[in-house]
């Protein structure tokens, strides 16, 4: 079974959506699962994760509407305020839909030591009892307190995604690279192959370009905690869907197809117990 663990669905608003910037135009437009049905039957993907890009309750609740009649969403990573207060009682509300199988925060938009905040923490575990998983969404001059935060809850289950958004344009390895294998010692984290061609040059790059930062992530995280990833609809921006699948089934190309089937499927499914 081939699992997309990282896609995005919006109904555009320039407000919210204030990110997608004008040099993002394709961006700013709705997506929605039946833009991207055809796309999923002619990759073969058989489901997909639907997980949060704005900070809201309401997204939340959109993302678990759209699963419960788009089959093809297997499950939702959803938001919402980790730090409040009241974060345990929303967790016991949204606890009603099945569809919720864990929570991110945009944490690349925060300080560098976000995830050391205190209140933030205690929301973090408050996940545990209901059993979710975190997706951790940082820069690389994030990772050193990402190691420190995951190091406070050995029991979590967490995934980086986008592999910590290397900054490949300007060919930045090394202390990604050493920050990377440092928290990919924790066998409680995983990460995501997503998101890697737009930290690329926009549509000019290369697959070469991108196997250095596989390498190193193949080799800290081995293939039972690497999961295939598109970061739909925002690949757009880069390439399309097809050549970034191809480009890691043609990385992998000499590994065994057991090793195969868990990067581009079973990892999710056991990681997001869909």
């Amino acid at each position: 079974m081939t699992i997309d663990s990282h896609v995005h669905f919006w109904k555009f608003n320039r407000t919210r959506d204030a990110w997608i910037t004008d040099d993002m135009k394709v961006l700013q437009q709705d997506y929605l699962p039946e833009h991207f049905n055809l796309t999923l039957k002619r990759n073969e993907i058989d489901g997909v994760v639907a997980v949060q890009a704005s900070q809201e309750e309401v997204e939340t609740r959109f993302l678990c509407e759209l699963a419960k009649t788009h089959p093809s969403i297997m499950g939702v990573v959803g938001w919402i305020d980790l730090q409040a207060d009241n974060a345990e009682e929303r967790l016991q509300h949204f606890s009603q839909y099945p569809e919720i199988k864990g929570y991110r925060h945009i944490v690349q938009g925060e300080p560098d030591d976000f995830l050391l905040n205190v209140n933030f923490q205690r929301g973090i575990r408050a996940l545990q009892p209901f059993n979710y998983t975190y997706d951790i969404l940082i820069y690389p001059r994030q990772l050193p307190a990402a190691i420190a935060f995951v190091e406070a809850f050995p029991d979590q289950r967490f995934v980086i995604d986008h592999c910590a958004k290397p900054v490949i344009r300007k060919k930045e390895i090394d202390d990604w690279a050493s920050h990377m294998n440092t928290i990919a010692k924790h066998p409680n984290v995983y990460c995501k192959l997503s998101g890697l061609l737009t930290e690329a040059n926009w549509k000019e790059w290369s697959a070469g370009d991108f196997y250095p930062y596989l390498d190193v992530v193949f080799d800290a995280f081995g293939t039972d905690r690497l999961m295939f990833g598109s970061d739909w609809p925002v690949i757009l921006l880069s390439g399309m869907y097809v050549q970034w699948k191809s480009l890691i089934e043609k990385y992998m190309e000499k590994y065994p197809q057991e090793e195969k089937e868990k990067v581009m499927g079973q990892n999710a499914l056991d990681f997001y117990s869909l």
